[in-house]
């Protein structure tokens, strides 16, 4: 039976797996991204959830409670101003594991786990919304550039104008030319 067995030790002892947690987290505060196992991942998400939720309230007390886990000052104090900053109107969820696929040597699945507020890439963007009338306007403007470029709406050059004969164009090999020596 598999009662009351949270946490995956990672095939660790305790303090081994601690300190790897620390510093695993300390990685992830500092760069805002880190690439791991998924098991790993896992357990540094229930690890660092609650310092950054800890993060959000500025006190002696939670900083202390910071350092304790953390160990490093310099990372206490970007956790409490940059990344508090950041995930204050959040109620949750401040990491994000996006799967990799498998490594080579051992076929472990590999994933990013990152902060969700410091990626722009999955921002969203907000998106104007198309009416029947902006499309139209969107159709007439691309119609007036054309007709501006050329004068008239199609780009096919009409057969009463003279095609430049492509034996004009090249010079001749048997021309004169004029020598650097005179």
């Amino acid at each position: 039976m598999r009662h009351r067995k949270r946490n995956n030790h990672l095939k660790r002892k305790s303090s081994h797996r601690k300190s790897m947690l620390a510093n695993m987290s300390c990685s992830l505060i500092q760069h805002k991204r880190i690439k791991t196992t998924l098991a790993k991942a896992k357990e540094l998400k229930k690890f660092v959830e609650p310092i950054i939720n800890r993060s959000k309230i500025d006190s002696t007390h939670n900083r202390r409670i910071t350092f304790r886990y953390l160990r490093q000052k310099q990372l206490v104090t970007e956790l409490f101003t940059v990344v508090s900053d950041k995930v204050a109107d959040r109620n949750g969820g401040y990491t994000r594991i996006i799967k990799l696929g498998t490594r080579l040597g051992d076929s472990a699945e590999m994933c990013f786990i990152e902060l969700v507020d410091f990626n722009e890439t999955y921002q969203t963007k907000i998106k104007s919304k198309r009416t029947r009338r902006s499309r139209r306007s969107d159709k007439q403007d691309t119609k007036s550039i054309l007709t501006d470029e050329t004068g008239s709406l199609d780009n096919t050059p009409s057969s009463t104008e003279e095609k430049p004969s492509s034996t004009e164009e090249k010079p001749s090999s048997t021309e004169e030319k004029p020598s650097s020596t005179e």
